[in-house]
């Protein structure tokens, strides 16, 4: 027994080096780009600029990650993926990672072959309506048609929530938000129902904004952020650090015009950190110690991701809410650079 225990031991270990040796972050530096799943098209979080190029709050993250890995914010393959197929092109290796407005549950994490590394936004389900409807809030849509996307944790938020109300209602399935955006507009369903920011985005681009209303009611938690394959803790944390340097880098004030001047004057150790200057934090996981500082250079600290692409200034006008730091009454913090 003991032998045949010890023998297990080994092949165990040699199928973990066999996944150290081909691991995300070996492939990343050898193909020299980086493979990001995002949104097909979701304004404000992910979509093509006119120039095809993809911009957003989630895009800000595969930047971010390339900076730190690569160098160069710019070297992202950008993959569509829609609710269906986004967790089985990750799983499968078609991307290195997901940055694509998605929920992270328990089922999720249990079941599916990802890793969610972080928290980049801390939504909640809503309901949008045209006026006309004459609705105001979600408990007075009995029997009404709804758009909802198929293979979502919006799914199953609706189904609950009519249940625990007792009302019904009739589904009408969407593939992604654009479809949805569009069946709503054309009248197909009385109703359109998803992450509230989502809500936010869709509304910001439709022809006949002021005609529709987003209904107060906020029916689930939806904690979005991005995921990585299951396995690979090196690239996990790599992807995590990333994200959180941006986040800790609004905590302290430190930004994409002044970094240069806070990391030639700055003696707050956690700072220093962050920025490389000691501590060999990107040693720890396989990168040079510069890796938080490029990542904060490409993209902006975490509130300059935010008010670029979804904030109050923009079309989407989205409150930081939740969002905001956690010294200012929100949920965003990050761990400590230490």
């Amino acid at each position: 027994m003991k032998q045949s225990v010890f023998f297990g031991s080994l092949v165990m270990a040699g199928l973990v080096a066999g996944v150290a040796g081909a691991s995300t972050l070996d492939e990343v530096k050898a193909r020299g780009e980086l493979i990001c799943g995002v949104n097909p098209g979701l304004t404000g979080f992910a979509a093509p600029d006119a120039n095809g190029n993809y911009q957003g709050f989630d895009v800000a993250v595969c930047k971010a990650v390339a900076a730190a890995v690569l160098g160069d914010p710019m070297k992202v393959k950008y993959v569509p993926l829609t609710g269906e197929t986004r967790f089985t092109a990750l799983a499968s290796g078609e991307v290195d990672m997901l940055s694509r407005n998605s929920t992270w549950t328990f089922s999720r994490d249990t079941e599916l072959a990802l890793d969610f590394v972080a928290v980049n936004y801390y939504d909640g389900q809503g309901f949008m309506v045209h006026k006309e409807l004459g609705v105001s809030s979600a408990k007075e849509l009995e029997g009404a048609t709804i758009c909802v996307q198929t293979g979502t944790t919006t799914e199953m938020n609706l189904a609950d929530f009519f249940k625990a109300n007792n009302m019904t209602y009739t589904p009408v399935n969407i593939a992604d938000d654009a479809e949805g955006q569009q069946r709503f507009l054309a009248g197909a369903c009385d109703s359109y129902t998803t992450d509230a920011s989502g809500l936010a985005a869709s509304r910001a681009t439709m022809p006949n904004a002021d005609d529709i209303v987003i209904l107060p009611e906020i029916i689930s938690k939806e904690p979005l952020g991005p995921a990585v394959r299951h396995g690979d803790n090196n690239w996990g944390d790599i992807v995590r650090w990333s994200f959180y340097a941006l986040v800790e880098a609004e905590e302290y004030g430190v930004t994409k015009a002044n970094l240069e001047e806070v990391a030639a004057s700055t003696q707050n150790p956690e700072i220093r950190r962050l920025l490389g200057l000691e501590g060999d934090m990107g040693a720890k996981i396989g990168l040079d110690n510069d890796f938080a500082k490029r990542a904060i250079l490409a993209v902006g600290n975490y509130g300059e991701v935010f008010e670029a692409n979804i904030g109050a200034g923009t079309s989407i006008g989205l409150a930081r809410g939740l969002n905001a730091q956690w010294t200012q009454g929100g949920l965003m913090y990050a761990p400590p650079f230490r």
